[in-house]
């Protein structure tokens, strides 16, 4: 089965003066699914969002974005996508409903109260709908962006940073409508810092490290490679370097000893390696245990070992 990819870019280059802010970028997003892009600060995760949504040239490479050619098709990429920022776009003069029916009218959507209409329902703010958008709270009104970005029904949805500085009630009702468009066939492509939005939402993961993608995979498949964290507290310090040996021994990594909890832990990418396991062999060497525990790895974990340092400079603002 071929796969037919909405977004897939290779060896995107960004410059902005000396700062080399993307070195290279090869990505490549499935068709409905939902790509999660991760990086720490300066990674370039902001710009390739730009440059992809045709809001920023590249300096180098290129990309099909929707089907459409980035430079040389860029007004059709832009009728096929949706984008929502990190901040909402919407007019706080404006009720919720002459905001989605603004957007209608400049798109030239047909049934444009209509369209409003279904859509403020949908993001549940049909109560509020003829409310000025300033009253509306910081979930209501990036619910009403996203809503904005979906009046054309694209086939590619960019949300970089969706849900920054919202309550988890906010934040659970934009992961549902996530949800939702990945079930009716939109793509997404999701920047986010909360790297469990990332776990909850994304069929695969692209790390970004120093501008070029380092890592990708979903989410199970990233965390197989950090592998598991194993630890034993021990009863008596003395016992520190037995527990150590069966740890070495059992995970093949060089362990590290906490003096202070009197415990040690590893790190495995064995699955074998079981706790009923852990405890036998640890007794069997006459360690007393206190206690043991085998914790999987999760996408800070992740983010942590597989991405370096974070730079200290911001990605430029275009």
């Amino acid at each position: 089965m071929t796969t037919t990819y909405a977004v897939l870019s290779e060896g995107l280059e960004k410059r902005f003066g000396a700062v080399h802010a993307l070195r290279g970028l090869d990505l490549a997003v499935a068709e409905g699914t939902v790509c999660g892009l991760l990086g720490p600060n300066g990674a370039g995760k902001t710009t390739a969002v730009r440059l992809l949504t045709t809001l920023l040239r590249p300096d180098g490479g290129s990309a099909r974005v929707a089907g459409h050619d980035l430079l040389r098709e860029a007004a059709d990429v832009r009728r096929r996508i949706g984008v929502t920022g990190q901040y909402a776009s919407v007019d706080g003069d404006l009720t919720g409903r002459e905001n989605l029916r603004l957007f209608a009218r400049l798109h030239r959507v047909r049934g444009p109260a209509a369209r409003a209409g279904e859509l403020l329902e949908r993001f549940g703010l049909g109560e509020a709908a003829d409310r000025r958008a300033s009253t509306y709270s910081g979930g209501m009104r990036r619910r009403l962006d996203l809503a904005a970005s979906l009046i054309r029904r694209p086939g590619v949805l960019f949300l970089d940073e969706p849900t920054t500085g919202l309550d988890p009630a906010s934040r659970a009702r934009i992961w549902q409508a996530v949800r939702e468009l990945k079930s009716e066939g939109t793509t997404v492509l999701l920047t986010t810092q909360y790297l469990e939005e990332a776990d909850q939402l994304a069929d695969d993961i692209a790390l970004l490290d120093r501008g070029r993608v380092a890592h990708t995979g979903s989410p199970a498949e990233l965390k197989a490679l950090v592998g598991s964290h194993v630890e034993a507290v021990v009863a008596e310090a003395g016992a520190l370097p037995r527990a150590a040996a069966v740890l070495d021994r059992l995970t093949g990594r060089e362990p590290v000893l906490d003096h202070e909890r009197n415990a040690v832990g590893a790190v495995t990418t064995d699955p074998t390696l079981t706790l009923p396991r852990l405890v036998r062999e640890l007794d069997a060497s006459g360690v007393p245990l206190l206690d043991a525990g085998i914790r999987p790895a999760t996408l800070d974990d992740v983010f942590l070992r597989l991405t370096g340092e974070t730079t200290d400079s911001k990605e430029p603002v275009a």
